[in-house]
């Protein structure tokens, strides 16, 4: 072959090649970002629509039919499925694999916007998501402690500033804990007496709590910008504020109503070990290297644990980093498996310098597989790590075979440059045939439809 002569003749150049390669390969293996999968996009879009007291042949009627005919109207649905729960209409909309989802989602809000005009007002604003696996949390952190609830949501809010900070990061949420709130309770028979309506209280408030700009003034040569400040930064401002003048009289929110400076309604509770806690959801962005945002947390969380007050506890839960970094210690050990034994089992029959060559073969091989996964922009995950695993028993079969044919040349008496141009050439089309036939055994994955296809 004219690749094998060429190499034969340019030997240093060939050894100048290798060690770019060895080179390149390390700096692309640890740099190559890890995930568990493969970073795809879900062509499914889910609207969900609160009507709470409904009961589900209400939704249905109301809610689910009218905003599913008009998105049956969008062109590259595949299939809509719809569920009418009480107090809930959730409708998935799968469009076909090759659209792009941000179109997608768009088309769908477009639709559902028009849809609004056919369904009860009083219905929630519908919420419309996309299926995103990069969203999914890749680690949970506890906070918990002798401490209540307020004081962990505040722990647990510095915790959410520093992790946001990191690079890769998406977003941070918290579940758990208690947040303030000031409750303004009316009393329905005072308001009735008063001829008032609940508009005319939250109106108040609204217009009370509000910085007004006031333009601007010059003062010699400069020019300010005036503003009034209005927001509340006390509580005890809001009972004093008149909703109402009725024959001279002004009508106050505290003739009315009970101000009350309390917390919101739980919506999330988080308990660990029995005890109440706050949990940090920590979600990256898509390609991001997962292994170095986790280590970068789990920095974070013990250079902080010395300057938390005393009976703090954080604990680190759900942590998608150990099963990546399982998976890359798994291709390693299968490397270096297949090294020995691969050594072990022609040094019985070829000698050591022939088994030393298939077993060099191994290694460079994988790094120049990085060089190239990471030109493609792919991530290393599981999907990648399993076939390259795959490809290593089919490489070192014609590692094996090339060998063995080239020492088969060299015992007959021939050179080492001529034992290696006819033993590489004498066999290279029963390599390169037995090679495309296996690929061509994998080859139909490639027109796998649908979402495992795109895995795959």
């Amino acid at each position: 072959m004219h690749l094998t002569k060429f190499s034969l003749a340019h030997k240093p150049s060939i050894f100048v090649l290798i060690f770019i390669f060895v080179v390149m390969g390390f700096i692309s293996y640890v740099s190559l970002p890890r995930e568990s999968a493969p970073a795809i996009s879900i062509p499914i879009v889910l609207v969900s629509t609160p009507y709470f007291g409904v009961s589900p042949g209400d939704i249905e009627t109301l809610v689910t039919q009218p905003i599913e005919r008009k998105v049956k109207e969008i062109a590259d649905v595949k299939e809509i499925r719809s569920t009418s729960s009480e107090g809930m209409s959730t409708i998935e909309v799968e469009f076909n694999p090759d659209i792009d989802i941000d179109d997608a989602l768009q088309k769908v809000r477009d639709k559902v916007d028009l849809a609004k005009s056919e369904i009860p007002e009083d219905t929630e604003e519908p919420i419309i998501n996309e299926i995103n696996f990069s969203e999914f949390p890749i680690m949970l952190v506890n906070i918990s402690g002798n401490f209540d609830l307020v004081k962990l949501k505040e722990i647990g809010e510095d915790f959410e500033d520093k992790i946001e900070t990191i690079p890769g990061i998406l977003d941070v949420t918290i579940s758990g804990g208690l947040e303030r709130e000031v409750k303004i309770n009316v009393d329905l028979e005072k308001l009735k007496h008063y001829n008032l309506s609940f508009t005319d209280v939250i109106e108040t408030i609204q217009d009370e709590n509000k910085t007004i700009p006031g333009g601007s003034i010059e003062v010699g040569n400069l020019k300010y910008l005036v503003r009034i400040p209005g927001e509340f930064k006390q509580v005890d401002i809001i009972p004093d504020l008149v909703v109402k003048v009725m024959d001279g009289s002004p009508i106050h929110i505290k003739d009315i109503a009970d101000v009350e400076y309390s917390y919101k309604e739980r919506s999330t509770i988080a308990r660990e070990g029995g005890r109440n806690c706050v949990s940090l959801s920590v979600k990256k962005r898509s390609g991001a290297n997962l292994i170095e945002i986790a280590d970068e947390i789990k920095r974070i969380v013990e250079e902080e644990k010395a300057k938390l007050p005393s009976g703090t506890v954080i604990t680190v839960t759900a942590d998608r980093s150990k099963d990546i970094r399982t998976m890359v210690s798994d291709l390693e050990n299968n490397i270096v498996s297949g090294l020995f034994l691969v050594i072990g089992v022609l040094f019985a029959f070829l000698g050591f310098r022939n088994s030393l060559f298939v077993a060099v073969a191994i290694p460079l091989s994988m790094l120049i597989s990085f060089i190239i996964i990471q030109a493609l922009g792919y991530t290393l995950n599981m999907i990648v790590l399993f076939s390259l695993i795959l490809a290593l028993g089919m490489m070192v079969d014609n590692a094996i075979v090339l060998v063995e044919n080239i020492y088969r040349h060299r015992e007959e008496g021939y050179k080492a440059f001529e034992s290696s141009e006819k033993g590489a050439s004498e066999i290279a089309r029963a390599i390169t045939a037995s090679t495309v036939t296996t690929l061509c055994a994998f080859a139909p994955m490639i027109f796998w439809p649908g979402i495992m296809g795109e895995f795959m």
